[in-house]
């Protein structure tokens, strides 16, 4: 089974997904995620304990927030997110009676991924859920397209991401504004998230199929998503 969450921390030497400059060239051809795709049912487990993660984040973020108009908000992006989360869970139920063994053995790497996103304060955990959850539900949607293609006409609108602007952009706006010294960390912060979020997102893609997830084709999936990473830390006034 494919794995999704890559590890707290990284040993030295091990070799992080890292940006290309704007003047590097791309000579690479963008791969067809047909090879990649895991399994319907591994699909299915990683995306729907990805989601709880974020719920349980949320909720979390919930309870931390500084006024009611906040947490109504923060209260009502959890519940879209759970939304999503019974969904997949649901799609598991059609195709077995048990969903356990399909979710259980992504419970671990679901928390031990949440608990990089949380960081050290508030603000730094709204920032994590903010663009670990973009660039992932991005992902994600890309890689449904990948699957048994009736699978992937059943999936694809359930993964996909919320359109319209995140309502966390507003409450991390007024937090900025309110302490604009925070921005420069916050920014640090996104840059590390990102890395760790690549990582994640590396490591759920199949080890089976004769393309490896470090092959040099793999790279030019990401450039759509790593330009609406940038999009999301402007839309901040944070340096991505």
């Amino acid at each position: 089974m494919a794995v999704l969450f890559g590890r707290r921390r990284r040993r030295p030497g091990t070799e992080v997904p890292r940006l290309r400059s704007r003047g590097d060239a791309v000579s690479t051809t963008k791969v067809d995620l047909h090879e990649l795709a895991p399994s319907t049912d591994e699909f299915l487990g990683q995306v729907a304990q990805l989601q709880l993660g974020f719920f349980l984040t949320l909720t979390a973020a919930v309870e931390g927030a500084p006024t009611e108009a906040d947490r109504e908000t923060l209260a009502g992006s959890a519940a879209a997110t759970l939304v999503k989360y019974r969904d997949l869970v649901a799609a598991i139920r059609r195709r077995h009676d048990d969903t356990e063994p399909f979710l259980e053995p992504f419970a671990a790497q679901r928390d031990d991924f949440q608990a990089i996103v949380r960081g050290e304060d508030w603000g730094q955990l709204l920032l994590g859920v903010y663009v670990t959850r973009g660039f992932l539900d991005e992902f994600f949607a890309e890689v449904a397209t990948g699957v048994d293609a009736a699978d992937a006409r059943e999936l694809a609108p359930i993964v996909a991401p919320t359109p319209g602007e995140d309502p966390i952009v507003g409450i991390l706006q007024r937090a900025i504004a309110a302490d604009p010294k925070r921005g420069s960390s916050l920014a640090m912060w996104g840059r590390r998230l990102l890395g760790d979020t690549m990582l994640v997102a590396r490591s759920a893609l199949s080890t089976e199929s004769r393309v490896l997830p470090d092959d040099s084709r793999v790279e030019p999936v990401y450039t759509e998503l790593i330009a609406n990473h940038t999009r999301r830390m402007d839309a901040l006034g944070l340096t991505a």
